[in-house]
């Protein structure tokens, strides 16, 4: 059965927090707000919900979704071998729409696609979704739509799209990114740091803090 909250009603939000931590402990996905668009979550940890999240977009193992997390430190917890050019611009834009492709750690027993052994990370700067994630530790999110659709800026567009697929969704009203526009996604494996998606933050914005990143296509500092 699929359930929606109005996460601007303090009752209604508190109700839906504890059953999306209910769904995410039962490998469903839910659907939760963040500062750019709607996203499809599941637990980051549990193949089986993970793949439930690529079956309800249409999409493959060869597009893995990022994964959440709910504060800064769960970085070195996720990740390994960060570069410092990393952790800068993850200081300066976290929370926010920044996502770092970074190192996963060998150790975890996860499966989120094939990702070469790397994780792409973000921490949201939204209060539902933090406060979700707090409550259920990293969660493999992706924007909530089918794949190949505009990605939702409503709980209701989300619900349009991915229907029973989804437990339960947390309305927090319009997203300020209502073009639909999502994080910029820096790859931090290499020496150098590289855009390869353009979105909220501005290559001249990392630039202010990392000079030397490089830009979509490979445009040089």
């Amino acid at each position: 059965m699929t359930t929606s909250y109005d996460c601007s009603d303090p009752a209604q939000r508190r109700e839906g927090l504890a059953a999306a931590q209910r769904a995410v402990s039962l490998k469903q996905c839910v659907v939760l707000p963040t500062d750019t668009v709607y996203g499809i979550g599941a637990d980051a940890f549990s193949p089986q919900a993970v793949a439930t999240l690529l079956a309800s977009k249409g999409r493959g193992r060869n597009m893995p979704p990022p994964v959440l997390i709910p504060r800064i430190q769960t970085l070195d917890g996720l990740a390994t071998d960060v570069h410092p050019d990393a952790r800068a611009l993850a200081e300066a834009f976290w929370p926010g729409g920044l996502t770092l492709i970074c190192h996963a750690q060998p150790s975890l027993t996860w499966d989120l696609g094939d990702t070469l052994g790397t994780v792409a990370l973000r921490m949201p700067d939204d209060d539902v979704a933090l406060e979700l994630l707090t409550l259920t530790g990293p969660l493999a999110v992706s924007s909530a739509n089918r794949t190949g659709r505009p990605a939702a800026t409503t709980a209701a567009d989300a619900a349009g799209q991915l229907a029973e697929s989804v437990a339960v969704y947390l309305d927090a009203g319009p997203r300020t990114a209502a073009d639909g526009t999502g994080s910029t996604i820096v790859d931090a494996t290499g020496e150098t740091l590289s855009v390869v998606r353009q979105g909220t933050i501005p290559l001249e914005r990392l630039r202010e803090v990392v000079p030397g990143v490089v830009g979509m296509g490979g445009a040089p500092a």
